[in-house]
């Protein structure tokens, strides 16, 4: 296992600066995840850390070595592209052996490594087949085989659950992870895909504009965003617009429009000073729905639609000038929209003061 350090990194392509003195360090066998919208920089700090792109500024380190200008074929890293980029005139088992060949490896050592390598992905059975006579689950699989079976420093994954349906994905996430902890790799993954790396990831970290705005593990970058756009980009929640009005104790007190809120500061590192704008971040099961009003965090609303998805409903939860979205679990309150006003209260735990 290597730890992968990354130091003031800077890629440029033409004006344009994909990546900003980007500081990162990924532990030793971790799962670590690159999240962000399209364009972010996520795939170019990727594809800087696999060598196929040099930066202008800054250093890769895979342990103590300094990686940023090896080439691609001697930093001995495994990578999965989403296409798979499979060879369709070679067996499976002759997909997995190319990487091995093409490090002059022995025959009899090749067999060995591609046959292991494809009973750790569940493929054995397939290994005289070819690509076209597989799912793509099974081809998925087999890219994976492909990037095990050479003996990789570090594991790097570019959405590679991206062609599947969503059934096979869901399959494909814990098989995943079940691979990189067995082989103990440290592996980065890039997705788009939010319900990918809070299901399986060790930490992410969520980029916009080539900046790292956050790292953190799944809950606490879903619990306790430090800003409006990890909010928005990892799940969902409801913004609601504030002033602080102070301190008391470990909350900070904002009144808003709706109501007056306690809540926590998403960094504790920066305290906003009394009378700032800050935006208060929600998420939508937070909310608790009743008939009568709790001493916190209560505000005062209607139902206006609904919709039902069995084990939960979705309700645009009118209150004064703001629709507030609310998930509520085993539905009680559905089809009561004209039954009257109801209450909306959230732990102040569960209110994140993000600065405006």
């Amino acid at each position: 296992m290597i730890s992968i350090r990354i130091q003031n990194l800077t890629k440029r392509f033409g004006t344009t600066v994909a990546l900003r003195n980007l500081d990162l360090v990924i532990e030793p066998g971790e799962l670590f995840f690159l999240l962000g919208p399209s364009g972010c920089g996520k795939t170019t700090l990727l594809r800087s850390m696999a060598g196929f792109y040099i930066p202008e500024e800054g250093g890769i380190f895979f342990g103590a070595e300094d990686v940023t200008k090896l080439e691609p074929h001697k930093r001995n890293t495994g990578m999965m592209f989403q296409s798979y980029a499979l060879w369709p005139h070679m067996t499976v088992a002759e997909n997995v052996a190319f990487g091995l060949e093409e490090r002059k490896v022995r025959r009899d050592e090749i067999r060995r490594r591609v046959a292991e390598a494809l009973v750790s992905v569940r493929m054995d059975a397939y290994a005289a087949r070819k690509p076209n006579q597989l799912s793509g689950g099974q081809q998925q699989r087999v890219a994976l085989a492909r990037a095990l079976v050479i003996r990789p420093r570090c594991l790097l994954l570019d959405e590679p659950l991206s062609n599947l349906d969503a059934k096979l994905r869901l399959e494909m996430r814990t098989e995943i992870r079940r691979v990189c902890k067995e082989f103990k790799l440290t592996t980065v993954y890039v997705t788009h895909d939010q319900k990918e790396a809070l299901s399986i990831s060790d930490r992410m970290a969520i980029l916009e504009g080539g900046n790292i705005l956050q790292v953190g593990s799944p809950r606490e970058v879903y619990r306790r965003p430090k800003r409006k756009t990890v909010a928005h980009f990892i799940g969902e929640a409801d913004f609601i617009a504030g002033r602080v009005l102070g301190a008391e104790g470990e909350f900070t007190v904002v009144e808003t429009d709706i109501g007056r809120f306690y809540g926590v500061l998403g960094d504790p590192a920066v305290k906003p000073a009394i009378g700032a704008a800050v935006t208060l971040s929600v998420r939508p099961e937070c909310w608790a729905l009743g008939r009568e009003a709790r001493s916190l965090n209560t505000v005062r609303g209607r139902i206006g639609d609904a919709v039902y998805l069995g084990e939960v409903a979705q309700y645009d939860f009118v209150s004064g000038g703001q629709t507030l979205k609310i998930y509520e679990l085993n539905p009680r309150f559905l089809g009561n929209a004209d039954e009257g006003d109801l209450f909306a209260s959230v732990e102040p735990q569960d209110v994140v003061v993000l600065l405006a």
